[in-house]
């Protein structure tokens, strides 16, 4: 036995040892795959967050830019969300994750000031791509309750839980040492508190008049410069917000009792006005009765016509069960329009930022709990604007999620074609009214697609290009069935609580634009994608009995790297076993179909009712053939863990925990329904796990017993989106509680044992399962018998040592659970099925377990279109191949050089067209026939295997391990995928403890390693996906997506990538004051607030109310700067335009000046000439 070393060819250094013992023919071949060439270094990765989509997990504030038109939005856990036009977003996020209770912008400044929960504020410089935080500033013995930023002005107000009002200038962002006292404010006969500040605005007519409203009900009307109250209004019921008329003369105030009351601000005695909106007005002129306080109200004016007044509450108590609604009063009109989420808050959208000037509103801006939406307030009955934002990623909880990078550039425009008609009538005609910022200006051009499942069954397919997200098409699985009308025809549904259609995992082939999906209720469907309208008359339908395993085996224990002797055994097709049928078309007389077993027991019965009327297909992916599991006995069925398609092969494979079953998608027929132990080679020693004894339950033919107590059905009813978020303590209770809950793709719920069988020397099983022919609704049952030889005596059930009572404890069949094999992983592949010198490539499928065994299963496929469809596939086993430690996550093909080989591929062609359409498209999009391997008896290809723990590379056909590497001990890995980068393969690894690793291929060499997210929640294990080109995405929460990526190039070019936020935009000129206004002073009053607020005019403020801290902005925004030529580019222009015009106004005003100069010369000069020779006295 010898030891070797991998070298690296490129730079002669040592990267891997090895230490694993082997032969001397697989010392051999590591020589020579030691000169496979890699390119890819540590240098070409790195990894950093990109972009985030979606609605704002928890929102709870909102602000806008009525001149850079930009919204922003805070959430409960500290995040920032802005936006732009279509495209244009930007998240940011608190160091201290506080809720984010209020935002004001500094409008037209590129500048926003957060106030978080945490009695902190914060100040936003949105001037760089990136936003930063320039200055905080932290309360330390006061709760910040509410913060007001007049228009251009730098001085910001800041009310307090305990009535005060402290001043901060927004430049420096220190305190002013101007106070306002809420003993002052109020009345001095007062002898409660008011309590916090619930509001605090500027007259907008007078600058120096700031009104400030108490929770309590009172509303100070504060005179900044004499410092003391002019006006106090009092009112029994506590104030949610006011609101002012443009004018400065009035005011509005909402109630918790449900009213609005408006006030004179001359009469403080009593209201000038009360008005309950939703109240019921009784005969008797009495008080209405109370409705629910009126959370919010703004009033807005308009020069042609009635002012608006737009509230968000004040519903009638007797509305139980009504949704949150938005009311607008418009004149005598009133509209009450009702969300579907409950109102977080509103803003009136107006045509000037100027509070003194008529507002002229267009539109409210309504944020919700899960949503956002925009009313146009132009148009009769109220219509909303189409969204552009991706913010219908939750519209129902994510399930599972796919990327892909680099896709045909063909597929975004087919998809948009078909998904533009699914789009929803009735938006407002306008342009969308948040329309700030720019796009980015990368060079990142190649198409992105995600795809997304959801728990409704939904699937929507996403446009990711350059950094956006759009949605393209959505498709609803959920139509191929019957849909429950009431609580008895939910009877089939145990397999699942709730959410019978949701989407587990899903595959899709970009080329062939085949999908294939796979729901909790163990179903598959296969789409195929048309651009023509059909309707189909019977959906084709084949209903497959996956029973237990009958020997309740597990797989062999191969020790260390020794590869198994292999044999191929042809596997039987079900048509060449199936008895023959009788003339009547009934089934044949191995047992007729029904939907209970000789028990009474549940039987031959699906979890879903496929429909049986005509089913109208529109343009898009339209249903190809179903696939159901059925009731075995009084079991349900298993979900599906693991799902694969091929176009080329016309195939779909799927496994779960009792096996795999592979089915011909183009005949409409079961090809295979294997166990997992039947997949192993018969010569090979297969060893039985103990496993929790069970009592034999009926003496019929079924070969499962009933599932494991009640709460085994619980597990096994759970939804993807259903997750657990309690801490794992040990690896092993981590892997049970991530593998089973979070990565529900490779789930192991067993939910059947096999009883004991008198004879044990033949182990043989019935495979029962259902298809249609040629579409019509008949079914007929087939079943495979499938003879192994004796196993060895050590396994003989027949002695009195096994023949015992078997428990139904729960603490033991979990370890049986834990301890059954389940399918995780498929490939299919083009390779060689056996290990001869002389052996050729040919179709293959790569299987993988969840105990590390790696299968092997060659598949004869005839040739030609015709043969394809008169002759049946046939199916041999080659064995086991090798076995890692952990599941099995991801199987590859690479070729010599190193490069992927990709599974062969038929071209897209539209299954609806005319048969010349149909070989037109595919003569265009054939793809070329890739030459034979010539291996000359040498290992020609390379074989990546990648599970939980480690990875492995083998040479083909003498699957011979050349690699190896340890991935982790620690922990585990949650996803892997072998992914291309810089045009070179590299297996990308997502663990459990957070870790991010590249390695190279074939030499599995260590390139990335990153502690990049610890786990903490199931959402990111279950969506976590990588793709080709140093792109990465999860679900950070339930409504956003995070992108991310590992690539150096793509991480130095981020920032001209990235869209931009602050764009040159003139300010408004003022309104006009009028000649009348201006000569008696009716117009707004200006305010110095520097002389009032500076240090000279009110001194210091207290150091220990509030710490300053610097924030990382400066620094940021230099880097920002000092990135990318195209900012550079921009920036330079546009100060050489701002400079440009300030450089001509002030050439305009020196020619003015010299105009002025040389008229008043002239006119002295005429003067001088005038009285020049005249005497005193003649003046």
């Amino acid at each position: 036995m010898k030891k070797f070393n991998i070298r690296k060819v490129l730079d002669g250094l040592t990267a891997v040892s090895s230490s694993s013992s082997s032969s001397a023919a697989q010392t051999g071949a590591a020589k020579e795959n030691d000169a496979v060439p890699e390119s890819l270094q540590s240098e070409h990765f790195q990894l950093c967050k990109t972009v985030r989509h979606g609605f704002p997990h928890q929102p709870s504030s909102m602000a806008f830019d009525p001149v850079q038109k930009i919204l922003a939005v805070g959430t409960l856990n500290g995040a920032l969300r802005l936006f732009g036009r279509a495209g244009v977003e930007c998240y940011c996020q608190h160091e201290s994750g506080a809720a984010v209770i209020q935002l004001q912008f500094l409008i037209n400044e590129g500048a926003v000031v957060s106030a978080l929960a945490d009695d902190s504020i914060h100040l936003w410089n949105l001037r760089q791509k990136i936003p930063a935080v320039l200055h905080s500033l932290k309360f330390n013995r006061e709760r910040i309750t509410y913060c007001h930023l007049p228009f251009q002005s730098k001085w910001l107000y800041i009310g307090t839980e305990r009535g005060n009002i402290h001043i901060v200038n927004v430049e420096s962002f220190t305190l002013s040492g101007y106070v306002i006292m809420w003993n002052k404010a109020i009345e001095l006969s007062t002898k409660t508190h008011p309590g916090p500040v619930v509001h605090i605005s500027d007259n907008p007519m007078d600058e120096g008049k700031l009104l400030i409203g108490f929770e309590c009900g009172v509303v100070v009307l504060w005179d900044l410069k004499s410092k003391k109250a002019d006006y106090r209004y009092n009112y029994d019921e506590a104030i949610h917000s006011v609101a002012w008329h443009h004018e400065g003369k009035q005011f509005v105030c909402s109630h918790s009792d449900g009213t609005l009351t408006t006030w004179n601000i001359r009469t403080p005695a009593k209201p000038a006005q009360i008005t309950t909106p939703h109240g019921k007005q009784p005969k008797d002129g009495k008080k209405p009765e109370p409705c629910k306080p009126i959370l919010k109200v703004e009033y807005k004016t308009t020069r042609a016509g009635d002012p608006f007044m737009v509230l968000s509450g004040g519903l009638s108590y007797d509305t139980v069960g009504r949704r949150a609604c938005l009311t607008v009063m418009h004149g005598k009109s009133t509209a009450v329009l009702e969300m579907d989420f409950p109102i977080v808050d509103f803003l009136t959208l107006c045509e000037t930022p100027y509070p003194n000037d008529f507002q002229e509103p267009y539109a409210v801006v309504v944020l919700l709990e899960r949503d956002l939406i925009v009313i146009d307030l132009g148009q009769i009955g109220y219509p909303i604007f189409e969204t552009p934002y991706p913010l219908s990623i939750h519209e129902s909880p994510v399930t599972c999620c796919e990327y892909f990078a680099d896709c045909p550039a063909e597929l975004i425009p087919a998809l948009y074609s078909v998904g533009t008609r699914q789009k929803r009538q009735g938006y407002s005609k306008k342009d969308w009214p948040v329309s700030g910022g720019n796009w980015g200006q990368g060079t990142q051009s190649y198409p992105e697609i995600i795809i997304t499942g959801h728990a409704d069954g939904s699937i929507k397919f996403w446009d990711a290009s350059a950094l956006m997200l759009q949605v393209l098409y959505k498709l609803k699985t959920a139509k191929v069935f019957e849909r429950a009308r009431g609580k008895d025809e939910k009877a089939n549904t145990d397999i699942v609580d709730e959410d019978p259609f949701a989407i587990q995992t899903l595959c899709w082939c970009p080329e062939s634009r085949m999908l294939c999906v796979a729901g909790v209720s163990a179903h598959v469907i296969v789409y195929r994608f048309s651009k023509q309208e059909i309707t189909t008359a019977d959906v084709q339908l084949l209903e497959v009995r996956m029973q237990c395993d009958p020997s309740n085996l597990d797989s062999p224990d191969a020790a260390g790297d020794q590869t198994p002797t292999q044999s191929s055994p042809v596997l039987p097709s079900p048509q060449e076993t199936e008895p023959p049928a009788t003339a009547s078309g009934q089934p044949s007389a191995v047992g007729n179909t029904s939907s209970s077993s000789a028990d009474g027991l549940r039987d031959n019965m699906p979890c879903l009712k496929v429909r049986v009327s005509p089913l109208k297909q529109s343009p898009g992916y339209q249903v190809e053939l179903v696939v159901q599991l059925v009731w075995v006995s009084g079991e349900p069925p298993q979900q599906i863990t693991s799902l694969a398609i091929n176009s080329s092969y016309g195939l779909v494979v799927f496994g779960n925990t009792n096996g795999l079953a592979v089915v011909d998608y183009l005949q409409k027929t079961l090809l295979l329904n294997l166990g997992t132990s039947e997949l192993h080679s018969p010569s090979e020693p297969i060893q039985r796990q103990p496993c929790s004894p069970r009592k034999a339950r009926h003496p019929s033919g079924a070969l499962c017993d009933s599932s494991d107590g009640p709460n085994t059905a619980e597990e096994r009813c759970k939804s993807p989106n259903s997750g657990s978020n309690s801490p794992c303590n040990s690896d092993d209770e981590r892997k049970a509680k991530f593998i089973e809950k979070a990565r529900m793709s490779r789930k192991i719920s067993s939910s059947s044992e096999q009883k004991p069988n008198s004879d044990w020397g033949t182990i043989s099983s019935r495979k029962h399962f259902y298809h249609t022919h040629n579409g019509t609704s008949k079914t007929t049952r087939k079943s495979v018998k499938l003879a192994f030889p004796p196993r060895n005596s050590d396994h003989n059930m027949n002695s009195k040592d096994n023949l015992f009572s078997r428990s139904r404890s729960s603490s033991v069949t979990s370890i049986d659970r834990e301890s059954r094999e389940a399918i995780c992983a498929f490939c299919f592949c083009e390779t060689f099925p056996r290990k001869l010198a002389d052996a050729s490539p040919g179709p293959c499928l790569l299987v993988g377990t969840t105990h590390g065994a790696v299968m092997l299963l060659s598949l004869s496929v005839p040739s030609g279109d015709q043969q394809r469809l008169l002759q049946s596939v046939e199916i041999s086993s080659s064995g086991m191949v090798t076995k890692l430690k952990g599941g099995i996550l991801t199987l590859g093909l690479l070729d010599a050089a190193g490069a992927a080989l990709p599974a062969p591929y038929e071209a897209w062609y539209d299954p609806n067209a005319s048969d010349e359409e149909k070989e037109k498209e595919k003569s265009r999009w054939r793809r070329p026939a890739s030459p034979p391997s010539s291996h000359d008896g040498h290992d020609s290809q390379f074989a990546v295997l990648c599970s939980e723990k480690q990875a492995k590379v083998l040479a083909m056909p003498s699957q011979t391990r050349v690699y190896k590497h340890s991935i982790t001990e620690s922990s585990f890995v949650l996803r892997a995928d072998v992914v291309e980068m810089a045009g070179v393969n590299c297996i990308a690894c997502f663990c459990a403890n957070g870790h991010i690793m590249m390695l190279s291929l074939p030499s599995l060499r260590p390139l990335l390693d990153v502690n990049y997210l610890p786990l903490t929640d199931m959402r990111i294990a279950r969506t976590f996906c990588f793709s080709n080109l140093g792109q990465a995405l999860y679900l950070t929460s339930p409504t956003e997506v995070q992108r991310i990526t590992y690539s150096q190039d793509t991480c130095d070019n981020l920032q001209e990538m990235l869209s931009e936020l602050f764009t040159p935009v003139e300010t408004p000129e003022a309104p006009n004051r009028g000649f009348f206004k201006g000569l008696f002073g009716g117009g707004a009053q200006s305010l110095d607030r520097e002389d009032l607020f500076g240090e000279t005019g009110s001194g210091k403020a207290s150091r220990t109310l509030a710490q300053h801290i610097p924030g990382p902005g400066n620094m940021e925004g230099m880097k920002g700067a000092a990135s990318g030529v195209v900012g550079d580019l921009a920036r330079a222009r546009i100060a050489l335009d701002e400079r440009g015009q300030k450089l001509g106004e002030l050439e305009e005003r020196t020619a003015a000046m010299m105009a002025s100069a040389d008229s008043f010369s002239k006119h002295a000069h005429d003067m001088m000439l005038k009285y020049k020779d005249k005497k005193w006295y003649q003046l």
